[in-house]
C-alpha cells in the first residue's frame, strides 16, 4: 500500500514537472495549475491560428501557389516558417534579403528546396539597431519578399 508521504511526493513531483513544462514561476499548487491552464489556452489559440493559416493557404493555393508563411515570437527573436509545395529557385535569396533589410540575424535555419520549398529559421534582432520589431512586421516583410520574387519569376 502506498503511504501518504509517497502520494505527496508523487504529487509534488508531477506539479514540478507541470511547472517546468508551462514555464511557470509559481510556488503553490493553485498558481501552478492556473498557469498551466493559461498555457493550455495559449496553445489552443496557437493551434487555431495555425489551422486557419493552413486552411487559408490551402484555399489560396488553388488560385495562387504562394507559400504559407507563419511567424512566431520567441524569447529573443522569431521562428519563421515558409512552405510551398513546389520548387522555388531564388526564393531563399529574396527572403534572406528581407531579413537583412529588417536587421534580422539568422541564428539557425533549415531549408529544403528539392520538390518543394521549406524554410524554418530562427531570427534575432540586430541589437546594434536598437529598434524593436514585432512578428507582424517580420511576416509582412517575408510576404513582400515572396510577392516580389513571384513577380520577378513571372516576368522571366
Amino acid at each position: 500500500m502506498i503511504s501518504r508521504e509517497d502520494k505527496r511526493a508523487a504529487l509534488h513531483e508531477k506539479l514540478q514537472l507541470l511547472r517546468s513544462i508551462t514555464n511557470s514561476h509559481a510556488l503553490n499548487k493553485t498558481s501552478i495549475i492556473v498557469d498551466a491552464t493559461k498555457y493550455i489556452e495559449e496553445l489552443k489559440q496557437k493551434v487555431e491560428r495555425l489551422n486557419q493559416d493552413m486552411e487559408a493557404a490551402q484555399t489560396s493555393s488553388h488560385r495562387n501557389p504562394l507559400p504559407m508563411v507563419t511567424v512566431e515570437t520567441l524569447e529573443k527573436g522569431f521562428l519563421i516558417n515558409v512552405f510551398v509545395d513546389r520548387s522555388c529557385p531564388g526564393l531563399l535569396v529574396s527572403i534572406l534579403e528581407a531579413f537583412e533589410e529588417l536587421g534580422l540575424n539568422v541564428q539557425e535555419a533549415r531549408v529544403s528546396c528539392t520538390d518543394s520549398f521549406r524554410l524554418q529559421a530562427v531570427g534575432g534582432e540586430n541589437e546594434e539597431q536598437g529598434e524593436c520589431i514585432d512578428a507582424h512586421v517580420v511576416k509582412q516583410a517575408v510576404l513582400q519578399a515572396v510577392k516580389n520574387w513571384n513577380e520577378s519569376t513571372e516576368q522571366e
